[in-house]
């Protein structure tokens, strides 16, 4: 079976309202509900061991999380029906290269480092909304690669920032136990957690938060549809609530796994044509099953490497009674496969006509 260009093609070309309805019910909604529920739960979240704060990080690595960036060796020919061989060939030196480098500077200098994954991550995050926006949620307020490129810094900011400047001492702890992993002085780190820092980062993302609404607005006035854009500005809403009252390790576990990767792996089953072809009879199930299919032998490959990091690293959070370390381990790990995720995505963005 081909894939229709107009399913490759899911910005510069819309996605079939069938698929877009299907992955919206699938992937879009459950994210508002699991964290609308967790801002409803969030009075209680303070008497919680932490097993339970730590967990969704913990099931990240089997479910949404991890398994979300493991298919990206199928991405490329998968979005312009090129050969998977090639596709395969290219991605895994692109991951060996890019990652393998990205590895070794944190064992060289962990502290830029840690602060280059933070922002890696803000512009990753960002960019995932971005599509999601415009693919799945067909908004016409974002027109222009400034408008696209404001929207990342905010969404990308929202999960990078506001814990930051709501939550700087848990931030900060985790932060530094990256380092420490690496025999790094956390200290380092301080001129990120002084309070000018913090207001800087919170007052300054309020503010684009803020601008990012009025364009928006703006662009409604003048014709684009207004549903899509109330929909970014509750998103938007939900996302600053969340962050500000949960504690940072619940809020961005919840948020890697529920909202991030959930909404990759949507962008992933539209141009899978199998996949594809279950969402068009509403089978979103058999999409999931698809997808887990084709993710599951290098997510385990991903856990062995997680396994040899841990043996790796000089300061060995086996050695520790330390949820922090075990959770530093399993991100710098992440961070070694985000790099060359990110290249794949933001070549998807480019073909697919994301900028």
């Amino acid at each position: 079976m081909s894939l229709s260009s107009s399913a490759r093609a899911a910005v510069s070309e819309p996605l079939p309202s069938v698929v877009r309805r299907t992955l919206s019910t699938a992937a879009v909604r459950p994210s508002w509900l699991a964290l609308g529920v967790a801002v409803l739960l969030a009075p209680f979240v303070g008497s919680l061991p932490d097993v339970l704060v730590y967990l969704p990080f913990a099931l990240s690595a089997l479910v949404f999380g991890l398994p979300h960036g493991a298919v990206d060796h199928l991405a490329p020919a998968r979005t312009v029906d090129g050969s998977e061989r090639r596709s395969m060939l290219v991605v895994g030196l692109l991951y060996l290269l890019c990652g393998g480098a990205y590895l070794a500077w944190w064992f060289v200098a962990p502290v830029s480092a840690a602060v280059f994954f933070i922002a890696l991550t803000w512009f990753h995050w960002g960019q995932g909304d971005v599509y999601a926006l415009l693919a799945l949620l067909d908004v016409e307020h974002l027109p222009t690669r400034a408008e696209r490129a404001l929207s990342l810094v905010v969404r990308g900011g929202l999960p990078m920032l506001a814990p930051l400047a709501f939550h700087p001492a848990a931030y900060r702890r985790v932060v530094a136990a990256f380092v420490a992993l690496f025999d790094g002085s956390p200290a380092a780190l301080a001129p990120f957690f002084t309070p000018t820092a913090r207001l800087v980062a919170g007052g300054g993302l309020f503010a684009l938060t803020v601008l990012a609404l009025a364009v928006g607005a703006w662009r409604v006035r003048r014709g684009a549809a207004a549903r899509p854009w109330l929909v970014d500005a509750a998103e938007l809403t939900l996302l600053w609530v969340f962050f500000a009252v949960l504690p940072p390790v619940l809020a961005v576990g919840l948020y890697f796994t529920l909202w991030h990767a959930l909404r990759h792996i949507a962008r992933l089953l539209a141009v899978d044509p199998d996949a594809q072809h279950a969402l068009t009879t509403g089978d979103a199930v058999g999409a999931l099953r698809r997808f887990a299919r084709d993710a599951a032998p290098l997510t385990a490959v991903s856990l062995l490497l997680f396994a040899g990091l841990a043996l790796a690293v000089p300061s060995s959070p086996t050695g520790l009674a330390d949820s922090d370390a075990l959770l530093a381990l399993y991100l710098v790990g992440i961070a070694a496969l985000t790099l060359p995720h990110v290249v794949v995505v933001t070549w998807m963005d480019r073909v697919q006509g994301v900028w």
